[in-house]
């Protein structure tokens, strides 16, 4: 019977119903304040039993006010109407579990809310045996990310601009100098530009291990830089190490055949993950959505050399999205000899194929189109908010005021976006300021 059919008493249980309101109610606050961000998470029965896990209900209450941008305690401490010594506290117990990030710049520490993924989820799972149920966890995480696929479809399929990208497997480019390949484009320079690297579980691997479905590729793999490695670190999240091990973790995952899968950046990248084509979700992703494009591949495709080709099919058992397949060679003297064939709608541009292959039947060529990435974090989300109409969120931070300082550094974006991303922009600011900002930088272009 349920309880609440055991309680007679009737104010009873109408304060325990009043509770129950509350309690969701505090949930669904946060998950309106997480939808601000082009990152969001659909608003599941799931996803309060997520949330539930990370944040009791008073934090939930408190987290759901806090800004979109990175702030101090004393911006906390003035939202929540409490001391800045309590607000402090809170704000450190979060951190403490992962669930804000916190960094100094300037001498200031500050503070801020990271997105579901990548963010929140994943910092759960990156150090093994917390304070959190982390069975529990992986199993809400596979049901909501791997079961329903509302979240992953709307990270990973909601616009053009994409989350991640892949870096290129360097150990399959060529020696000679045959194709251009810029810095940015390098997990190695990532690596070795890097102020702060932190390594930590793979989440991806971690929640599998817990469902008895993981694969036996290194645990302790998945990098973060920058802020967020700072924060990791501190909280143990995160173990620190230099660019020389950065580099050891590197190899020992180009060895495992993963695939370097990172933030869609070209400056100031804030992690790479090491991906497997069955645990992780960036691989899952881009092999049920492949035709939507979830994630941003490289500049670079496969190309078979159809003499030097064997068939023995090593390229098709690591491709990570199932991109690499068999045909027949046509081979009148060997019937029935294969030769591999690259899809180029699926295929990442990864190169780990080219690495295994033992004929030297597989080398790397450009794509037709350059891919275009994203300058910093601000640029990506910027792009990513006017793709999935949520522009006017990183503009009217916590709806509440209209700041000039957010909107002179979304507006400096903006203006250098082509002309049909400044449109759509436009139309969701419903802003003639913005339209006449714009009139005036495309004619001033005209005139140059």
């Amino acid at each position: 019977m349920p309880i609440m059919a055991r309680i007679k008493n009737p104010f009873r249980r109408l304060r325990l119903t009043l509770a129950h309101v509350t309690l969701k109610n505090s949930y669904r606050s946060l998950a309106d304040r997480i939808n601000l961000f082009p990152q969001g998470a659909p608003p599941t029965e799931l996803l309060f039993r997520i949330l539930e896990t990370l944040f009791t209900r008073d934090e939930a209450a408190l987290v759901a006010l806090l800004p979109i941008r990175p702030f101090n305690v004393r911006a906390a401490a003035k939202v929540w109407k409490k001391p800045e010594a309590e607000s402090r506290n809170i704000l450190e117990t979060l951190a403490g579990r992962g669930m804000l990030l916190d960094m100094e710049h300037n001498g200031e520490q500050l503070f801020v809310l990271p997105p579901p993924m990548a963010g929140f989820f994943e910092f759960s799972m990156m150090r093994l045996g917390n304070t959190y149920d982390q069975k529990l966890l992986a199993e809400l995480f596979y049901q909501y990310l791997n079961v329903e696929d509302d979240f992953i479809r709307a990270l990973f399929a909601g616009g053009e601009t994409q989350l991640g990208r892949v870096f290129v497997n360097e150990r399959s480019l060529p020696a000679s100098p045959a194709l251009t390949v810029l810095d940015y484009e390098r997990a190695s320079e990532v690596i070795h530009t890097a102020e702060h690297i932190g390594v930590g579980a793979c989440y991806c691997r971690h929640k599998m291990q817990h469902l008895g479905k993981a694969c036996n590729a290194p645990m302790e793999i998945c990098l973060t830089f920058a802020g967020a490695a700072q924060s990791l670190i501190k909280h143990g999240h995160a173990r620190r190490v230099d660019a020389q091990e950065g580099m050891a973790l590197l190899d020992r995952a180009i060895d495992h055949n993963l695939v370097q899968f990172g933030e869609n950046v070209r400056q100031q990248v804030a992690f790479i993950c090491n991906c497997c084509g069955c645990c992780c979700e960036a691989m899952l992703a881009a092999k049920r959505f492949a035709i939507l494009y979830p994630v941003a591949t490289t500049n670079f495709l496969p190309e078979v050399d159809a003499d030097s080709c064997n068939g023995c099919g090593k390229c098709v058992e690591v491709c990570p999205v199932e991109a690499m397949g068999q045909v027949s060679a046509s081979d009148p003297h060997h019937p029935k000899k294969k030769k591999a064939r690259v899809d180029e709608k699926l295929c990442l541009g990864c190169g780990v194929c080219v690495r295994v292959c033992p004929s030297r039947g597989l080398s790397l060529r450009p794509r037709a189109r350059r891919v275009l990435t994203p300058a910093t974090t601000a640029h990506r989300a910027v792009l990513m908010a006017i793709e999935r109409g949520q522009l006017q969120n990183l503009i009217f931070d916590n709806q509440a005021h209209w700041n000039h300082r957010a909107m002179a550094a979304v507006l400096g974006v903006i203006l250098k976006l082509p002309p049909i991303k400044q449109a759509m922009a436009s139309r969701q600011m419903k802003s003639i300021y913005l339209e006449r900002v714009l009139a005036t930088k495309n004619i001033a272009h005209r005139e140059q």
